[in-house]
């Protein structure tokens, strides 16, 4: 799953894209990401100059990311990270605060771990592309999608508790990315998105397999469309002293 993963997120090149959009929101010093996975966005970052950590909960996108960031990550849970208070002088979350399972506490705990004058840097929100055959087949899907709890609201609101405060909040996280159909039908099929993974036969029936015959229907089955996703970007900041 983490390989078949990693390759429909774009690989290290889709790594060193967001990396780049998130490198000009940090300040200096050491920079973890939280849910870091096959390590692709790490990668980039450290590519970049930057001094990184990562933890995931999972132990096979851990795998991936140990041979990218020998001795630079470790297994842990985002409500519950093993770093001392005020160790670190960034914290990046990369399309993960929806799967933490309680956003509340991953934030409370990344304000925890910043030092003074620290920013969390979150690429958060659904993430959108031109209308396409493959994005609009795509789009059907979300009637399988649960309620995401990452709006910028929900970040600003739990941030403020946490004592943290506004810095920007932009469109960003834009990366270009090459797939095509058989590749897009086949993580659909192996259940790759997480959405996917506990859907039951019948809405898999009604709602999933229309799709996969949409995007079997389509031209040049072997033939990459290049599609540019965006995201939303919130940073925020822990006050000095």
């Amino acid at each position: 799953m983490a390989s078949r993963y990693d390759a429909m997120r774009g690989g290290e090149e889709r790594g060193l894209a967001s990396a780049r959009g998130i490198s000009p929101h940090l300040t200096d010093g050491v920079v973890l990401e939280v849910g870091v996975g096959t390590g692709i966005v790490a990668l980039g970052l450290q590519r970049l100059g930057h001094q990184v950590l990562g933890v995931d909960i999972s132990e096979a996108m851990l795998e991936q990311a140990h041979e990218r960031l020998p001795g630079r990550v470790q297994q842990a849970d985002a409500r519950n990270l093993p770093f001392p208070d005020a160790c670190v002088a960034n914290v990046v979350f990369v399309h993960t605060l929806h799967l933490i399972g309680d956003m509340d506490a991953g934030i409370t705990e990344a304000a925890r771990v910043l030092r003074g004058g620290g920013r969390l840097v979150a690429i958060h929100g659904m993430p959108t592309a031109d209308p396409d055959p493959m994005v609009d087949a795509l789009a059907r899907l979300s009637v399988l999608q649960p309620p995401r709890p990452d709006t910028a609201a929900n970040l600003a609101r739990i941030g403020a508790a946490a004592g943290l405060e506004p810095v920007t909040h932009t469109r960003g996280g834009e990366y270009d990315q090459p797939t095509t159909p058989t590749a897009l039908i086949r993580s659909i099929e192996d259940r790759v998105p997480p959405y996917l993974w506990d859907v039951d036969e019948l809405a898999w029936s009604r709602v999933v397999e229309p799709v996969l015959a949409e995007l079997r229907a389509l031209p040049d089955q072997d033939v990459a469309r290049v599609h540019r996703w965006r995201s939303e970007c919130t940073v925020l900041a822990k006050p000095a002293g």
